[in-house]
C-alpha cells in the first residue's frame, strides 16, 4: 500500500487542498485546521455540521512562510485571512455573524469551550448535528475522546476529535458502486490520508489497534469514523445535497467511512511513500 494523498485543510470545514509532503506533529498535519470559524451570534467554534454552508468554501495558504491562507468564496471572490474586512465578507456571504480565528498561541482553553446547543431537546441536537432520521441509530460515543464532551475540539487543535482521518481508494470505489446514482468525491469525505493498494471494499475498518509506518512517521489507527451530516452538504454545482449518502453509511456501513489515527512518532510523509504494518 501507498500513500496517494495528502490532505490539507486551512479553515476548519472548508474545502481543503493536497500537498506532495507534510510534516506530522503529535498534532496532526502542521498547518492544518489552523484557522476556524466563530459563530458570533450563538457562540462558539462552529463548523460544517451547523453551518453547513461552510463547505461552499475553500481555503489555501497563502504562501510557505506564514499561516494566513486565501479563502474562496462560493461566488468565486477571494478573501485573505489578514484582510480587515474578511469578518464582514465571511459574514455577508454565510448569513451570519462569524470572526475568522486562528488557533491561540497561548492554547487558552477557552477559545476551544461549545457554544450553546441549536436545540433544547439534547436528542434532536444530536441528531441535527449527526443528520439521523428520528428512527437511524446515533453513534457509539465511546470512540470520541471525552475532553470533546466540554470543548468542541480537543484544546490546541481544530479537529473534530483525532489528528487524522484515514480512507483507502478502496472505500471511495466502494461508496460510488454501492451509490450509482450520487456524485462520491474525496470533498465530502474530508480525509487526512488517502491510501491506495488496500483490497476492495473498507479495509480500513479492520485496521484498528494496528500501527504503520508512513513516511519516518508512525501512526496508531483508532476506531472506524462514525459520519456526521458533514458529507450530505452541497459543495458546489457539481457535488450537489445528497442524503441517499449518509443513508447508506448508517445502514449498511455501521455508520462509519474511513477510520481515525494518532500520530505515536512525527516526522515527514510523502505522496508515494509505503504503508507498513508494524
Amino acid at each position: 500500500m501507498k500513500l496517494s494523498h495528502i490532505w490539507s485543510y486551512p479553515v476548519k470545514s472548508m474545502v481543503g487542498i493536497t500537498i506532495p509532503q507534510c510534516e506530522v506533529s503529535e498534532l496532526g498535519i502542521l498547518g492544518d485546521r489552523h484557522w476556524a470559524i466563530r459563530d458570533l451570534e450563538r457562540g462558539g467554534i462552529r463548523g460544517a455540521k451547523r453551518i453547513g454552508n461552510l463547505m461552499q468554501f475553500s481555503a489555501q495558504p497563502l504562501n510557505n512562510t506564514s499561516h494566513h491562507c486565501v479563502i474562496t468564496l462560493p461566488n468565486g471572490s477571494t478573501v485573505l485571512s489578514s484582510d480587515l474586512d474578511v469578518n464582514e465578507k465571511l459574514s455577508e456571504a454565510l448569513g451570519v455573524q462569524v470572526a475568522l480565528e486562528s488557533l491561540p498561541a497561548d492554547n487558552n482553553a477557552e477559545h476551544f469551550l461549545r457554544g450553546p446547543a441549536y436545540s433544547d431537546d439534547p436528542m434532536e441536537e444530536l441528531r441535527g448535528v449527526f443528520g439521523r432520521d428520528e428512527n437511524e441509530p446515533l453513534p457509539d460515543f465511546s470512540v470520541f475522546p471525552p475532553v470533546i464532551m466540554e470543548y468542541e475540539s480537543p484544546p490546541g487543535t481544530h479537529y473534530d476529535c483525532w489528528p487524522l482521518m484515514v480512507m483507502t481508494t478502496s472505500a471511495l470505489e466502494a461508496l460510488q458502486k454501492a451509490l450509482p446514482q450520487s456524485v462520491i468525491d474525496w470533498k465530502r469525505f474530508r480525509p487526512s490520508l488517502v491510501i491506495d493498494g488496500a483490497p476492495e471494499g473498507h479495509p480500513e475498518f479492520s485496521w484498528k489497534g494496528r500501527t504503520a509506518t508512513i513516511g519516518t512517521a508512525i501512526v496508531e489507527f483508532l476506531d472506524p469514523c462514525p459520519r456526521c451530516v458533514m458529507p450530505t452538504r452541497r459543495i458546489n454545482e457539481d457535488i450537489p445535497e445528497d442524503r441517499a449518502i449518509l443513508r447508506h453509511i448508517v445502514r449498511d456501513l455501521n455508520q462509519n467511512v474511513g477510520i481515525y489515527a494518532k500520530i505515536t512518532h512525527p516526522g515527514v510523509m510523502s505522496v508515494g511513500d509505503e504503508v507498513n504494518f508494524l
